[in-house]
């Protein structure tokens, strides 16, 4: 029998978010009950059979004026032929998105992400974490500094590369999820 699949499905438009996915996936290697695979929206149409046959789906995206970028809502647009025929139903769902701001409307973005899931029909994991760097003994280089739950929040300053940024604590944050989709679609799958 193979082993589940945990796809990681992403828009990145200067690299910076295509650094978190690839911390995501990191995080679902770990998890040796699964397979991980990074899927970028500009290759999708050939990878759409890898997407119906995985367990779970890790949709990610850079937030740009306040929501998910147009190149992530491209793919989720033409996601809605499986949406006709529920193929993604009752597949374990969870998200990530990265901003310049540490705010940057970030939620705005992850409850885009989460509705996807939902039109879907899918079971949605969140982060799993407190938050991190919220009191006078935490430090930005804590799990989880930017506080979210639904999901990973990640900020990348707009002057620096994909090699220097994210923080390291974000691709930690990123990885952990990774990490928790793994380790839930283990159990989801034996559930079945």
């Amino acid at each position: 029998m193979s082993k589940p699949v945990v796809a990681i499905v992403y828009h990145s438009g200067y690299g910076h978010t295509k650094v978190v996915a690839e911390s995501v996936l990191a995080g679902v290697k770990e998890v040796d009950a699964v397979d991980g695979v990074l899927i970028s929206v500009d290759e999708v149409d050939e990878k759409w059979e890898v997407l119906d046959g995985a367990a779970a789906i890790i949709f990610g995206a850079p937030i740009y004026m306040g929501s998910v970028s147009a190149g992530f809502w491209a793919f989720a647009e033409k996601s809605s032929k499986r949406w006709m025929e529920l193929k993604w139903k009752d597949k374990l769902a969870a998200g990530f998105v990265n901003s310049g701001s540490q705010n940057g409307d970030k939620l705005q973005g992850l409850h885009a992400l989460f509705n996807l899931s939902q039109q879907h029909g899918m079971v949605w994991v969140g982060l799993g974490l407190h938050p991190g760097n919220n009191s006078s003994k935490a430090s930005i280089d804590d799990l989880n500094r930017l506080g979210g739950f639904g999901g990973a929040f990640v900020q990348s300053n707009i002057d620096q590369g994909p090699d220097v940024v994210p923080p390291d604590a974000d691709r930690r944050t990123a990885a952990y999820l990774g990490h928790r989709v793994a380790e839930a679609t283990v159990r989801w799958v034996k559930g079945a």
